[in-house]
């Protein structure tokens, strides 16, 4: 909060909810401190005095080595009061310091940087584009550029020093494992001598019963076929036999009476 001025509810609002956006993307590579509102959280000396930015960066190692500040301006705070009075202190830090502003006022507030001759690391752009605000990096500034890529150099020294120390933390760990596994080993041959033991017993014999014998298949009386019956003659025929009967009958009883 700048002790100059008093801003309106509604970008006060505002610009508390850039700095607690602002500790969520500084988080992953340092340690974020916010002084939102009229809180006084995290202070940094200047001379003899403690000030408070809106964010203050510190490293991650235990040094807690403070790395940067950063200022979050409104529409109405970017003047020359709060350039004069907070830009021009920050800027005179060892710590790096990274201004933002909105995208309305970017012309203004890098005018007065030029003009006031104040130390900015990284001059950033933040706009509300429906619900999400975005950040817009802007400038950065030959000392923001060394700093960063030493705070990347830093970061890769303590991730390497990460890695070396797994490593020896196993290896000294090694002797109590292996000594356990000596100790393991005794129980794990007496195990064996039991089960050896047990499968050496002889198996118990199981009498086989008896297969009841097949009874031997019933043989199957052959099939008698069927006579033919006898054709019989179409009536036809039956007749003309008949007929022919009947004519050699009376030529018989002739002959007899003679």
């Amino acid at each position: 909060m700048s002790p100059i001025l008093v801003r309106p509810v509604r970008e006060q609002l505002e610009h508390d909810r850039v700095i607690r956006l602002l500790q969520v993307k500084y988080k992953k590579k340092f340690e974020a401190l916010i002084n939102p509102g009229h809180e006084q959280t995290a202070s940094v000396l200047v001379g003899t005095s403690p000030w408070y930015p809106d964010v203050v960066l510190y490293s991650q190692d235990r040094g807690r080595k403070l790395v940067g500040t950063v200022e979050v301006e409104t529409a109405e705070s970017v003047n020359n009061l709060e350039a004069m009075s907070q830009w021009r202190t920050f800027g005179q830090l060892k710590a790096a310091f990274h201004l933002y502003v909105p995208a309305s006022s970017i012309d203004t507030a890098r005018r007065m940087a030029t003009e006031l001759q104040v130390n900015v690391a990284e001059l950033w752009v933040y706009s509300l584009i429906g619900d999400q605000m975005r950040f817009t990096l802007v400038q950065r500034s030959a000392a923001g550029e060394a700093k960063a890529r030493a705070v990347a150099a830093s970061e890769a020294r303590t991730r390497a020093a990460a890695q070396v120390a797994r490593p020896q933390s196993k290896a000294a760990t090694a002797p109590a494992g292996g000594a356990s596994r000596s100790k393991v080993k005794p129980k794990a041959q007496a195990t064996a001598k039991t089960v050896t033991k047990t499968a050496a017993k002889p198996a118990v014999k199981v009498k086989a019963k008896p297969v009841a014998k097949a009874k031997p298949a019933t043989k199957t009386k052959p099939k008698v076929a069927a006579k033919a019956k006898p054709k019989v003659a179409p009536k036809a025929k039956v007749a003309a036999a008949r007929h022919s009967d009947a004519k050699k009958k009376p030529a018989s009883r002739g002959h007899k009476r003679k």
